[in-house]
């Protein structure tokens, strides 16, 4: 995958040009990004070419632990609390 495709609309690309930026903000432009990636694109490789590109020579940067935390597998779901929870779902 090319840096055209990894970035379509240049968004994680200004996220680094942009003084003093937030995490929160960054994550926010993250979200915006992942939806422009077209359908049946591989988020993982996409993130990869970004961090390569960009990523390398800012690793302080907040674009940079967004972009490195979308690698990492999310937790497993754990139980959930409440009488439900305890229970069980009855029909």
């Amino acid at each position: 995958m090319d840096l055209a495709e990894a970035d379509p609309k240049g968004l994680v690309r200004e996220s680094y040009l942009i003084e003093g930026i937030t995490p929160g903000e960054c994550r926010s432009i993250f979200v915006d990004w992942a939806l422009s990636i077209p359908v049946g694109r591989s988020v993982p490789d996409a993130v990869q070419v970004l961090i390569a590109t960009y990523g390398v020579g800012e690793p302080a940067h907040p674009m940079s632990k967004v972009l490195s935390e979308a690698l990492t597998a999310p937790e497993a779901p754990r139980r959930r609390g409440g009488r439900i929870g305890r229970q069980g779902l009855q029909a």
